[in-house]
């Protein structure tokens, strides 16, 4: 009776596994690129993302985040949290812990419409006095499981202590993303 048991808890685990849709995406915008992947982040209920972004002149930005969506229609709208580490180019390493959230819209089965924003405030940071990071786009859906994002991306690291900001992007991109 275990072995069933456990057989089928098992078995549940690969069903809910390839229920799963996973994405995968890269951005390139004036002075800086953006990786990033995630699971279940265009459904609702729960999700996972992460993203490397790094500047040409103003450091880097890893993340790994959790989001909780919630459809509306045509519009999913998630809130969320991200896990960060922070290297500022002018300052000392550290990490935040931003708060935010995001819509999508999908204008048609090849077009939508998106846009995100993160803040954490000082009391959520170390070795920066605040984080912020906001972006909104165009995705046209070419063919399963590609699709291409034109938009602007804005990341920034409010400098503590004297030291200068470092913003990271600041401008367009132009992405390309993998979805299975």
């Amino acid at each position: 009776m275990k072995k069933t048991l456990v057989a089928c808890a098992a078995s549940m685990l690969f069903v809910t596994g390839a229920a799963s849709a996973l994405s995968l995406s890269g951005e390139a915008g004036q002075h800086y690129t953006n990786l990033g992947f995630g699971q279940d982040t265009g459904n609702s209920g729960l999700g996972i993302t992460g993203n490397w972004a790094r500047s040409d002149h103003d450091g880097n930005v890893g993340s790994l985040g959790l989001s909780f969506g919630v459809p509306l229609g045509p519009l999913t709208a998630t809130v969320g949290g991200k896990a960060l580490y922070l290297s500022p180019k002018d300052g000392s390493d550290g990490g935040a812990l931003a708060l935010g959230g995001g819509l999508d819209w999908a204008i048609s089965r090849y077009f939508s419409l998106h846009g995100e924003g993160y803040f954490a405030p000082d009391s959520l940071t170390s070795g920066v006095k605040a984080y912020n990071e906001a972006s909104g786009g165009l995705r046209w859906n070419i063919f399963r499981p590609l699709s291409v994002d034109v938009g602007y991306r804005y990341m920034k690291m409010e400098g503590k202590d004297g030291r200068r900001d470092n913003t990271l992007a600041d401008g367009p991109y132009i992405g390309v993303g993998l979805s299975f």
